[in-house]
């Protein structure tokens, strides 16, 4: 499979054929270098694990677009890689040189402030960007370009528990949101707070996602993009495809927008003129809507959370609120609200005191016939 020859410089030149018949040969002072070399080539052809060297001098930055260009993605998740492999300071580096060491450089700098931003990004972003990098270099190891994943174990900072992260507006502050809206604004804030739809969903609404007969919301599509120019109406996120089933009082406000709009059954539900709203200019009427109301901190995808924690308190299981905000699984409903369903500690106290409480109210009334201070 392989042989060693000493050249007339007394140098040493092994060499070998890949499973491909190419040949391949270096140059070594020592023989016993020499040997170890093709030993270890040749031990990869024979276990499989054999990567042509000459496949990792492609960059990181080249390799990248050609794994991605071939991934089925919606246009969202394209963008969020592509954000991803932009951010990474190894760009340019042969993928065969990429090191450990280059990974975590590239991490710490997401961490710190860069950019004219104050702090460093948020562990979540962090690790989403992670994510697609991590999933490139492991695509490499599967096509033979590098021999490991260099990002393989490196750290990543620690993201805040859900219970503290998540703010989460109480009824009164929704109710104050809602009288200092602009009036063709509200109905964007209403099935946001009192349906669970992602700020894309809802700007992706049309009259004719309103069933007002049956009190439900369709979610067909959601509308991405932070300008004019760039929003694209798209299918919703995967599993996203809903019916959401929404109070009498949401299904008024909303019949009274589109009577006082004379919106048609293809029309926006909520249109900035006739334009749809993006995410800049949804964000700024709710920065607007904000200050107003004084509701500082609060996003407009915390209604959204405002909506689950209704449901979880009004007692609906896990899967209720997995259909209603359209997540792809339990498990991501789990992930996100677990904190807000009552624990074993609390059902256990819930179902003492009902205990006590019946227990107490059947001899109430023989503890009023009894004289405290006759012998028992």
């Amino acid at each position: 499979m392989g042989s060693i020859a000493k050249r007339p410089d007394g140098t040493y030149r092994p060499r070998y054929r890949d499973e491909n018949g190419k040949e391949h040969a270096r140059h070594f002072k020592r023989k016993v270098d020499a040997q170890r070399w093709l030993d270890e080539q040749t031990a990869a052809l024979v276990t499989g694990d054999y990567v042509d060297p000459a496949a990792g001098k492609i960059t990181f930055r080249a390799w990248f677009a050609q794994w991605s260009d071939r991934q089925v993605w919606e246009r969202g998740t394209t963008l969020a890689a592509q954000q991803a492999a932009g951010s990474v300071t190894f760009a340019d580096v042969p993928m065969r040189q990429i090191r450990t060491s280059h990974v975590q450089q590239w991490v710490k700098a997401m961490s710190q402030p860069a950019g004219g931003r104050r702090t460093g990004l948020a562990p979540s972003t962090i690790r989403t960007r992670y994510n697609y990098v991590h999933m490139a270099l492991r695509a490499a190891v599967v096509d033979r370009i590098i021999k490991a994943d260099p990002s393989a174990g490196v750290p990543l900072p620690r993201a805040r528990k859900a219970a503290a992260a998540m703010t989460i507006p109480d009824v009164e502050e929704v109710g104050r949101a809602l009288d200092v809206a602009p009036t063709w604004f509200r109905p964007f804030i209403a099935v946001c707070a009192f349906a669970g739809l992602r700020l894309g969903e809802a700007a992706g609404l049309r009259v004719q996602d309103v069933d007002f007969l049956r009190r439900t919301i369709s979610v067909r599509h959601q509308l991405q993009g932070e300008t004019n120019s760039s929003t694209e109406l798209v299918a919703p996120k995967f599993g996203s495809e809903r019916v959401v089933y929404i109070p009498g009082e949401l299904v008024t406000l909303l019949a009274d927008h589109v009577r006082r709009t004379g919106a048609q059954q293809e029309d926006w539900l909520v249109a900035n003129g006739r334009l749809p709203l993006n995410r800049n200019s949804a964000g700024h009427q709710w920065r607007q809507i904000r200050k107003a109301g004084e509701l500082d901190g609060y996003t407009l995808h915390d209604l959204r959370h405002f909506y689950a924690s209704g449901l979880i308190a009004s007692g609906c299981d896990v899967v209720t609120v997995q259909r209603a905000l359209g997540h792809s699984s339990a498990t991501i409903t789990l992930g996100v609200y677990s904190h807000l369903w009552p624990t074993a500690e609390d059902r256990t106290r819930s179902a003492a005191g009902d205990l006590m409480a019946a227990a107490l109210g059947a001899t109430c009334g023989l503890s009023a016939d009894r004289d405290p201070a006759l012998p028992r």
